[in-house]
């Protein structure tokens, strides 16, 4: 059987206040839609390595394992993370290729959280990537990346200058994601990730953001992210999703 599409970017319940699937829940619909692998992909932490990999070996799905990791791109006394809950912290997706990689990975997850008190947040400045990247594939993010946040600040020179240094950082390991939910920042960022896809002959990457396991529990993870950020419902300006951040089968 050929399979044309594995999740690379899936929240669990450890994407706390955020991700809605459990870990035996999403290994079980790895199973049910004929996935020989899904990839973990929480926010700022490994919190649930250990028990993802061991129900994926126990089912016989391989786990790919890896990390939302917030990026802040400029490091001096006045940087703050972006408080707002609809502009979301820049990121990287990481995924561990090995050993090396899962040490590279836990040591800047680490280092996310030592450097929170002065970001207000976890986060890694992006030269502590430097010599911290070996053993991982490293996807860009979507239009809530490092590189499509600043598409979307129509920063575009800054976007590709930063492009080009996480081309060296992870040579022959970075792919410009793609994700189509019925955003419009997806469509406003689609065409300049392609261009430089083709540009400089970085592979693009389709993704699928999921949040929660099946479409009829949007509603109940929109009332998760309400809590989380202490909103109501109603509230216009607060974090959303869609409905099609959930774990899609292949058809």
């Amino acid at each position: 059987m050929t399979v044309s599409f594995v999740h690379l970017r899936a929240h669990s319940a450890y994407s706390l206040s955020e991700g809605a699937i459990k870990i035996k829940d999403l290994i079980a619909l790895a199973k049910k839609n004929s996935m020989p692998a899904v990839a973990l992909t929480d926010t700022n932490n490994l919190f649930g390595a250990m028990e993802f990999s061991l129900e994926a070996k126990e089912d016989g799905i391989q786990p790919l394992l890896g990390c939302q990791l917030s990026i802040v791109t400029e490091k001096n006394s006045e940087t703050k993370l972006i408080s707002s809950p609809i502009n979301l912290t820049p990121h990287l997706i990481l995924l561990i290729q090995n050993e090396v990689g899962y040490k590279n990975l836990s040591h800047l997850v680490s280092q996310a959280y030592i450097n929170a008190q002065q970001l207000q947040g976890p986060a890694v400045f992006l030269e502590e990537l430097v010599g911290k990247t070996e053993g991982m594939i490293a996807l860009t993010g979507g239009p809530s990346g490092l590189i499509g946040h600043l598409l979307q600040s129509n920063n575009k020179n800054k976007a590709e200058e930063i492009l080009l240094q996480l081309n060296k950082l992870f040579p022959n390991r970075l792919y410009i994601e793609l994700m189509r939910h019925g955003m419009i920042e997806e469509s406003q960022t689609e065409d300049d990730f392609i261009a430089f896809a083709q540009q400089y002959e970085i592979p693009l990457v389709a993704t699928n953001e999921a949040f929660f396991g099946t479409s009829q529990l949007y509603e109940a993870h929109d009332a998760l992210l309400c809590i989380a950020e202490g909103v109501t419902i109603s509230e216009p300006k607060r974090r959303r999703v869609t409905p099609d951040h959930y774990f899609k089968s292949t058809r």
